[in-house]
Order: structure tokens, then sequence, then C-alpha cells
């Protein structure tokens, strides 16, 4: 049986993900100061894990950053073993140093600490059916094969495991967006995929049951300098493969921030994040790898 075909409304942005890398990497030392909405996202993700009944043994936290995440998961799942996965190394070694601290502040803590490992989404380094829980949390909209990605998800993942993740939306940072098109054609701000098409990619994958939601998170700054700031700090520079390597000039500049303070409300410069929530587990297999089906027989009891 063939899976579904996956007809999008959009092609995935296409990153230079070697710079990708190398802005995350720069971003690790002062990531956490900047990752207000990721810290935010991660605890509205946690409350949704209190009405699934799951108890996992091992848990993969994948594009863990700087492993707040990890503990928040250690807290919740203290018996289960867990695994940092992040392509900047930096990042891990920023988790591993806040692990040791926070150990050290929290000492009744039980569990053991954290592995990590430093991997691409779509090329992950563990054995198949080996986690029983990947949790996600903004990090699918820097991979170039979401697809791809979401179909190793599944490989890693036990029969009965949970995804659960976040990505954003098509509506983020829609006021950069139309601010930088005031100035010129280049592509300034990321494109992100719609939440239907994401739902798609989990059912081609295999995914069984997913639930896809999304709600809006508007944050909001004293300047576009001080937006721009926090984007640099959390690593999210403008990594497309198309965008422009030169300097924006003086004027197209201005325009930029012209068309940005015309959105000023209250004295404030809004900044939008379409959060998408996703979740799915990973049902038995019904086919072999080389297409066979697999008939299952219970044993009725005497």
């Amino acid at each position: 049986m063939l899976a579904p075909a996956i007809t999008m409304n959009a092609a995935p942005p296409q990153f230079d993900l070697a710079a990708a890398r190398r802005a995350f990497a720069r971003a690790a030392p002062h990531y956490d100061q900047a990752a207000v909405l990721q810290r935010e996202v991660a605890q509205r993700m946690a409350e949704r894990l209190t009405y699934v009944k799951l108890k996992p043994s091992r848990i993969l936290d994948l594009g863990c950053g700087t492993g707040a995440d990890l503990n928040l998961l250690g807290e919740r799942y203290p018996q289960a073993s867990r695994i940092g996965c992040d392509f900047a190394a930096p990042m891990l070694h920023e988790a591993a140093r806040r692990g040791v601290w926070f150990k050290r502040l929290l000492p009744m803590l039980t569990g053991s600490r954290p592995q990590f490992t430093a991997a691409d989404a779509v090329r992950l380094p563990l054995k198949t059916a080996s986690v029983s829980l990947i949790w996600s949390n903004l990090m699918l909209h820097w991979v170039n094969d979401p697809a791809a990605a979401i179909k190793e998800m599944r490989r890693v993942l036990e029969v009965d495991g949970l995804l659960m993740f976040t990505t954003l939306g098509t509506d983020t940072l829609r006021e950069l967006r139309t601010a930088f098109s005031s100035a010129d054609a280049a592509p300034h701000v990321h494109r992100f995929l719609d939440m239907h098409d994401i739902g798609d990619m989990l059912v081609a994958a295999g995914f069984a049951v997913p639930v896809m939601d999304m709600e809006t998170i508007t944050l909001t700054y004293d300047s576009l300098d001080a937006l721009l700031r926090d984007l640099k700090q959390s690593g999210a520079h403008n990594a497309l493969a198309e965008r422009n390597r030169g300097l924006m000039g003086t004027r197209a500049w201005h325009r930029v921030i012209t068309g940005y303070e015309a959105m000023r409300r209250d004295g404030r410069l809004p900044a939008t994040f379409e959060i998408v929530y996703g979740h799915a587990w990973n049902p038995a297999p019904r086919m072999t790898e080389d297409g066979r089906a697999i008939v299952r027989f219970d044993r009725s009891r005497g």
C-alpha cells in the first residue's frame, strides 16, 4: 500500500544549513536570555502532556538547544532516560553545563543525567524503535525536508510511542515580512509551512491519529532593533539559501523601519508568532519493508 501523496500549499523553504548551524553555535552562550518564546511554548506543550497517559522509558528531545526542556521532562518523568539532540554542538555544550548546574541546585531530583548527541533530524544516530517519546519544541521549521525528518522520527519511536512537537506556522513574523517587502523583493524572513501540510506529512509517514492545532502569540518590542537583537541572540538569522548576501542600503533600511513603525500600537511594535502544536502515535506496522502484509493472531485463552 503506497503512502498518500502530499500536496503542499507551498514548498518548504531551503536553508543554508551550514549558515544556520553557525548562527546557533554563536547564539549558544546567550541563547537562554532571548528564548522567552521557546520557554513559554515549552510550558504550554507540557500542559498538553498532562492529558496523555504515557510512562516513557526513554525520551528524545530533538532540537534540544541549551537543554531547558530536558530538565522539564526530567521533572515530569524522573524514571525515564533522556537524550538531547541538536545540530549545533555548542548548544549541547551549554546543555551539558546547564544540566550539571541544575542537578547541584536541586540535588533531590532523581534520574540520570541526559546524554547528548549532535545530529541532523533527518539522520538520527539512534536504533530503530529505541525511544518512547519524542519531544521537539520549535525545531521542525529549520529542516530542509520536514517530511523526511518526520519519517525518521517514526523510525526511532517504539510501537505506541508518542511524537509531540511544535513548529512555527505561516503567519509568523508577518509584520517583519511586510516591512521588509517595502524595501526590496529579496527574501529576508523565512517562510513557514501550513499546519495542514504538516498533518499530511504525519499521515504519509504512517503516524496514527495525528492531532494538530495552533494559536497566536504576540510579543511586543520598544524598537525594531530590539526585535532583531532577540532573533539574533536566539540563533534565528536569515539562513535562506536564496537570501541576499550583500548589505541593505541606507534608503532601503529606512523604508523597513518606516514600514514597521506604521504598525506601532500603544507605543509598542508587535511581532506575531503562529505556534503549531502536533502530536501523533506510532502504530504497529502493517507492512514489512519489502511490502509484505503483517498478519497478527491473538491466541484465545482456554
